[in-house]
C-alpha cells in the first residue's frame, strides 16, 4: 500500500505520539513503614521472621492501573491484513518469536518500551510475540506482561485497606467497570497471612479484567475505532497466558520484589524468561511451522484480518483453571513443513494446567472482592443474544462463564453459515476441536 508524504507526516507523527506515551509513565517506588511489632522483632536477640514482616503500605501508593493494554498477536502467522474494504498486498503480520528474542519488560510498556533487563545490561524493547511452549501451548507475551501489570498496581491498592470496604475504578471499555471490596475480619491473621491474602486477591481480580476483556472485545470494545477486535475475542492462547502472568506476578509480590518500578521490571523479565523456559519452547521457526500445520483447523490463513474467521478455533471456558491447547503430536511429525531437524514431539509432554485459588486463610475471594461491569447504552444492542436478566441491571466475574456460554451458541451458529461457503474447512475444525469452536 502506497502512502503520499502528507499520510507519510501523518503516521510518523502518530507513531511518535505513541513512542513518546509509552516511555512517559513516571517512575514510582512504595516505602514501607515497620509496625512496632517488626521493630521490636528486629531488635530481639533471635528475630523472628514472620513479626518482622509485621509493616504497613502506604494508603496512596503512586502505582495507578495501567490504563490501556499491549497490542496482542493475532493467532497464527504471516497473515494477511485488510484496511475496510481493501486488503493491503504484500504485508504480513509476523508475530512469532523465540526466548532469546525476548525484551526486557516495561510496566505499563503500552506499545513501546526502552527499558534495562538489568542493571547492567543494555536496553531494549519488550519484542513481545507468540511462541510455542511443549507444556503450555502457544504464549501470548502480551497478554502475560498486561495480567502481571494489572496485579501489581492492584496489589498496592488492595494491601494497604485490606479487610476495608473499598471501591478501585477500572479504565472503560464496554461500560464502567469497577472493582468493589467488602469489609471482612483480618485481625487474626499474621502480617505474612495478610500479604498473601492481599496478593492472591490482587492476582485473581487482574485475571478477571483479562476475562472481561475478552467479553468486551467480543462485545464491541475497540482501542482503534476502526480495527474491530472480535477476531481476537476468546482466542484460543489468550486466557492461558493472562493466568500465566498472574501466576507470575504473585511469585515476585510473593518474594517481595516490586517495590518499585525499575525492580518490578528487572524481576519481571527474569520470572518470564525463566517461566518460559520451565515450559520448554520452540524456536520462532518451529511455532511458525505449527503454525502452518493447524491452518484450516485452527485458523484460517485465507481470510485477512480483521474477519471474525480468520480465527476458527476458540476458547470460551473462562474459570479458575486454564488447561493449554497442544499441537495434536501426529499434525506437528507428519508435516512437511516441520524443520528437519530432531522434533521437539519425539517426546511429546503433557499440558500443564493452571489454577488459580479462590479461598486464602479461609477467605473466599469472590465473595468479598468483585469485579462489576456495566453495559453502555452504544454496545446494548450487541447483546441481544444473550437473556437481559444476565447483563441489563450490570455483572460481575461470577457471570462471565455463563455469558460466554451465549457467545459460544452465537458463534457456532455464524460459524457454520461461513463454512457453508468454504467446504474444505469443516471437517478439519471437527478433528482437533477438544469441544470448542
Amino acid at each position: 500500500m502506497m502512502f503520499n508524504y502528507q499520510q507519510s507526516a501523518l503516521l510518523g507523527a502518530a507513531l511518535l505520539t505513541t513512542l513518546l506515551a509509552g516511555c512517559s509513565s513516571s517512575e514510582w517506588q512504595v516505602s514501607a513503614t515497620p509496625n512496632e511489632s517488626a521493630v521490636v522483632a528486629a531488635l530481639d536477640s533471635q528475630p523472628d521472621p514472620a513479626l518482622m514482616r509485621d509493616i504497613s503500605l502506604p494508603q496512596n501508593a503512586p502505582i495507578t492501573l495501567p490504563t490501556s493494554v499491549r497490542p496482542c498477536c493475532a493467532f497464527g502467522n504471516g497473515q494477511k491484513v485488510k484496511l475496510g474494504a481493501m486488503t493491503i498486498p504484500f504485508y504480513r503480520h509476523a508475530n512469532t518469536i523465540s526466548l532469546e528474542d525476548l525484551g526486557a519488560h516495561a510496566y505499563e510498556a503500552g506499545s513501546f518500551s526502552h527499558q534495562k533487563s538489568a542493571p547492567d545490561e543494555g536496553r531494549s524493547g519488550e519484542n513481545n510475540g507468540i511462541l510455542y511452549t511443549r507444556k503450555g501451548g502457544f504464549i501470548d507475551l502480551a497478554h502475560v506482561r498486561d495480567t502481571a501489570d494489572n496485579a501489581v498496581a492492584l496489589f498496592y491498592q488492595i494491601h494497604p485497606n485490606l479487610g476495608a470496604k473499598q471501591s478501585i475504578a477500572l479504565p472503560f471499555e464496554i461500560g464502567p467497570r469497577t472493582i468493589e471490596v467488602d469489609a471482612f475480619e483480618v485481625d487474626h491473621l499474621t502480617a505474612s497471612q495478610r500479604w498473601e491474602l492481599a496478593a492472591a486477591m490482587a492476582v485473581r481480580l487482574a485475571y478477571s479484567m483479562a476475562e472481561a476483556h475478552e467479553i468486551a472485545q467480543y462485545h464491541g470494545y475497540r482501542s482503534f475505532a476502526p480495527w474491530t477486535e472480535d477476531v481476537s475475542a476468546y482466542s484460543p492462547e489468550d486466557l492461558y497466558s493472562n493466568m500465566l502472568g498472574s501466576k507470575v506476578a504473585y511469585a515476585v509480590l510473593m518474594n517481595n520484589l516490586a517495590m518499585t518500578r525499575q525492580q518490578y521490571n528487572y524481576h519481571m523479565t527474569s520470572w518470564i524468561s525463566a517461566t518460559l523456559a520451565w515450559l520448554e519452547p520452540v524456536s520462532a521457526a518451529e511455532t511458525n511451522a505449527l503454525f502452518d500445520v493447524i491452518d484450516g483447523y485452527w485458523w484460517d490463513s485465507s481470510e485477512p484480518m480483521p474477519n471474525k474467521f480468520m480465527l476458527l478455533k476458540r476458547h470460551y471456558d473462562l474459570g479458575d483453571m486454564q488447561v493449554p491447547y497442544l499441537v495434536p503430536q501426529d499434525m506437528a511429525k507428519n508435516s512437511e513443513v516441520w524443520p528437519d531437524t530432531e522434533s521437539v514431539y519425539d517426546s511429546p509432554k503433557e499440558a500443564y494446567n493452571l489454577r488459580l485459588t479462590n479461598n486464602v486463610h479461609g477467605v473466599v475471594l469472590d465473595d468479598v472482592a468483585k469485579q462489576w461491569l456495566h453495559v453502555d447504552k452504544k454496545f446494548e444492542q450487541n447483546f441481544q443474544h444473550v437473556p437481559e436478566s444476565l447483563w441489563r441491571d450490570g455483572f460481575t466475574q461470577q457471570a462471565f462463564f455463563e455469558l460466554s456460554q451465549y457467545n459460544q451458541i452465537l458463534d457456532k451458529q455464524m460459524l457454520q453459515e461461513h463454512l457453508s461457503q468454504r467446504p474444505q474447512l469443516p471437517l478439519a475444525i471437527e478433528q482437533t476441536s477438544k469441544g470448542s469452536l
